[in-house]
């Protein structure tokens, strides 16, 4: 049994067996080689996906005989390294910065990220290095640092970096036992009027292939989690419209890879004109997809619990990075990241599994395949 598939029917309420027959693992082959099951991981996800799908177009009467499909490992592998697989015009794309990366410290290492202009500049910020500063400059300075000071110093300037941990070290912060024991997916009610009816299929489609068909979906997340689960809904069949804030631009290679199936649009809802927009959206909208750092569009009004006294019975789903409880609810994060401060980076190290036990000092820190 798939331990990822198995959560996602105890956390949803789907029979295991309804869900299995739905979506068929292939879990013969390693797809995806770690020593953390990474590709049980994919796979899992991948099929829960699956089931879910087949669940909906069911629910919208279309037949069970038809609402099952097969989960090969190497397909799914191959999705979840379309960054790395990417080309445009034979031309492959860089996966991250120059500043972007691991970095020695004075007593271990830490993790940055500064893929977007603004990250880079807060990174440079936090350590009063000049705008065009080059890696190297960036090196000497960290190597003065302390871990948890050079962690502290970036947040403190709304950058993104993180002190390199072991899994010891993780399971007793207080961000990991805040969470412990929480679900990966958690679903909760939001007022007493109930969900919103399924919408029909338009016309007479009944394509199970397309059990999401007709639902329209604001999209308003960015880098590649949240892009990836409204892609997912987009090649479902359902009608996902991405907006962006046109201050924020994102990576090319991430929106080509991210944005296939999808329409996108550009809003800044600073401006009337544009919020005026985005509310008549919003009041056909079936589902609303956020994935920017939590709580940061509270201030437009987009607050779940706001959105669902708007528009009584939207779907709203939130994806953050830390979990919805404990010190670091709030904070940025990026897998990468993620990585880096619960001590999967030393599980993986490329000097072997016993770095994990030997401490994040002068052990090289590694990455999952995907």
């Amino acid at each position: 049994m798939n331990r990822i598939f198995a959560e996602f029917c105890s956390t949803t309420g789907i029979a295991y067996e309804a869900a299995a027959s739905s979506a068929h693992v292939e879990e013969d082959e390693v797809t995806l080689a770690s020593r953390l099951a990474v590709t049980e991981l994919a796979v899992g996800a991948v099929a829960a996906a699956a089931a879910a799908a087949a669940h909906f177009a069911r629910a919208r009467g279309a037949s069970p005989v038809t609402t099952r499909w097969a989960v090969p490992a190497r397909a799914v592998a191959a999705s979840y390294r379309g960054d790395q697989l990417l080309r445009v015009d034979g031309q492959a794309f860089p996966g991250f910065a120059e500043l972007s990366g691991f970095f020695r410290t004075r007593d271990g290492w830490v993790r940055t990220h500064a893929n977007y202009p603004h990250h880079r500049a807060r990174l440079l910020a936090a350590f009063d290095l000049p705008e065009d500063s080059g890696r190297d400059v960036l090196v000497a300075r960290l190597a003065e640092c302390d871990a948890l000071d050079a962690e502290e110093r970036v947040r403190a300037h709304q950058g993104i970096a993180v002190a390199v941990r072991t899994p010891q070290e993780w399971a007793t912060h207080p961000q990991s036992t805040a969470v412990a024991g929480l679900p990966l997916v958690g679903i909760e009610a939001l007022g007493d009027h109930g969900a919103a009816p399924v919408r029909a299929y338009p016309g007479k489609l009944r394509d199970p292939n397309s059990p999401a068909a007709g639902v329209r979906v604001l999209d308003l997340t960015r880098v590649i989690a949240g892009p990836v689960a409204t892609r997912t809904l987009a090649l479902l069949g359902a009608d996902v419209l991405r907006v962006d804030d046109p201050n924020m631009p994102e990576i090319v290679a991430q929106h080509l890879d991210n944005g296939m199936g999808k329409r996108s649009a550009l809003l800044d809802l600073r401006k009337d004109a544009d919020r005026e927009t985005f509310d008549r959206l919003l009041e056909t909208a079936d589902v609303v997809v956020t994935g920017y750092r939590p709580h940061s569009l509270d201030a437009y009004g987009l607050a779940p619990t706001e959105l669902a006294r708007r528009r009584p019975g939207l779907v709203i789903a939130t994806l953050d990075a830390w979990g919805n409880a404990g010190p670091w609810q709030d904070r940025r994060g990026f897998d990468s990241i993620v990585q880096a401060a619960t001590g999967i980076s030393m599980l993986t190290s490329p000097d072997g599994g016993g770095a994990a036990e030997l401490g994040a000092g002068s052990q090289r820190p590694g990455a999952l395949p995907a």
